[in-house]
């Protein structure tokens, strides 16, 4: 009797349903098992997409710096001095810091009370003068014209580039480009439209920014060539740990501060951050599993009780089948495959309930904008994990027969025949 042996599933299927009840109760416990492990694995992975979608086209591997006052006296120097980073600084560290891929220096100009203004429209808006390296530590989604290049940098060009919502406060329809605007009182063309694809951003929203060439910025400020904030992009799987100590190595040695310094500069860690995020959720995936499998294991021990039932009442039949001369593999594989069914058919049934509820919430939140404290994006299960959970789920069908089974080959076949 073969495993595709059209008879013998139907006979399986026969003693399935002869107590249908007692079957569907089995069932229950297996079927809520896997469909809690599907649904709390789609939240888990729904808040996954939700928090890094927060950061979609930003360099996670991020490190900024910023100047503020010396702790300790040095080369003359008394503590409590403050410096300011410059030019040359990023030049040295884009040099000689070996796990830097992108550096990017960063002048603020603040957001003042009506200080953009186009025609008779005005607006209060953040005011950054950036590279063109700025755009590769946070890349934007450009809707018009383009980005800062390098030769605006170098002859200082009055250019900027605008946020969406500046452009549709002051140009409403209209395509801003090639068009001037007058920002802190000094006029610079429109060279390109651009919205965030990240919902943080690292001096005020994308958005409601206007950026300007950071050295027209200092120009125009007249701040000489101060520069506000260091961005600082380590390389892939060299230790950030390592490049903040040679960042803050040249940082110092430039600007004559005390190599132990631990106040002079300041150090926010993004990429520390996104690591940490990023073991909170494996941390959640665990428990998800461990919850989701103790639930299920409930459910098979279950199936293996009622199996362990079923072997009792059948006591006189598996008798005679051994008096008849079925082998020990008849008997252990019948046993067996109708725990397998049982558990299968409610796995299934729970797993595919799962993932249409899944689909389901994920269609209703797809219209929703990502963002603005929407941390649940695309709650769903991967075909890697439904696979998973579906060889889980079998192999526990197998195993909740296993007992049962081992029971009915203990079965004497005289003695079965015998009892009534």
């Amino acid at each position: 009797m073969g495993l595709f042996d059209l008879d013998r599933w139907i006979e399986i299927w026969a003693t399935i349903t002869r107590n249908k009840m007692r079957s569907l109760l089995t069932c229950l416990g297996v079927f809520w098992g896997i469909l809690m492990l599907v649904l709390l694995l789609g939240a888990g992975a729904g808040m996954r997409n939700g928090i890094f979608g927060l950061l979609e086209g930003f360099a996670t591997r991020s490190v900024f710096f910023m100047s503020d006052r010396t702790s300790e006296p040095y080369k003359g120097f008394n503590k409590g001095r403050y410096w300011s980073m410059r030019n040359r600084d990023v030049e040295n560290v884009r040099t000689n810091v070996e796990g830097a891929l992108i550096v990017s220096g960063m002048v603020g100009a603040g957001r003042r009370d009506k200080n953009i203004v186009y025609g008779q429209t005005t607006g209060t808006y953040n005011v950054n003068g950036v590279s063109p390296d700025y755009f590769r530590l946070q890349i934007p989604r450009l809707i018009r014209g383009r980005l800062i290049n390098d030769i605006d940098i170098r002859d200082k060009r009055k250019v900027c580039v605008i946020g969406n919502d500046v452009c549709k406060t002051l140009f409403r329809n209209e395509d801003p480009c090639g068009k001037s605007i007058r920002v802190n009182g000094i006029y610079y063309m429109v060279a390109g439209v651009i919205d965030s694809r990240a919902n943080i951003s690292l001096n005020g929203r994308m958005a409601e920014s206007v950026y300007l060439p950071f050295t027209t910025l200092q120009q125009t400020s007249t701040q000489g060539d101060v520069i506000h904030v260091l961005f600082v992009s380590g390389k892939p799987n060299y230790p950030i740990k390592k490049m903040i100590d040679e960042v803050t190595a040249v940082l110092k040695a430039q600007n004559e501060i005390a190599p132990a310094d631990p106040q002079a500069v300041r150090v926010l860690n993004l990429a520390a951050q996104v690591e940490t995020f990023d073991m909170l959720f494996t941390g959640i995936d665990i428990l998800v599993w461990l919850v989701g499998m103790g639930t299920l294991l409930a459910g098979v021990i279950g199936i293996s009780n009622i199996m362990m039932v079923t072997v009792k009442e059948r006591t006189k039949e598996i008798g005679v089948r051994r008096a008849l001369g079925a082998k020990p593999f008849n008997i252990i594989s019948q046993v067996m495959s109708e725990s397998l069914l049982l558990t299968a058919m409610a796995g299934l049934l729970g797993l595919s309930l799962g993932v249409f509820l899944l689909d389901v919430v994920s269609k209703a939140m797809g219209g929703q904008p990502q963002g603005d404290g929407n941390f649940i994006t695309n709650p769903e299960i991967h075909i890697t994990t439904a696979v998973a959970a579906t060889i889980i789920l079998l192999l526990s069908g197998l195993l909740a027969g296993l007992i049962p089974a081992w029971r009915a080959m203990q079965i004497n076949a005289i003695d079965a025949i015998r009892e009534e």
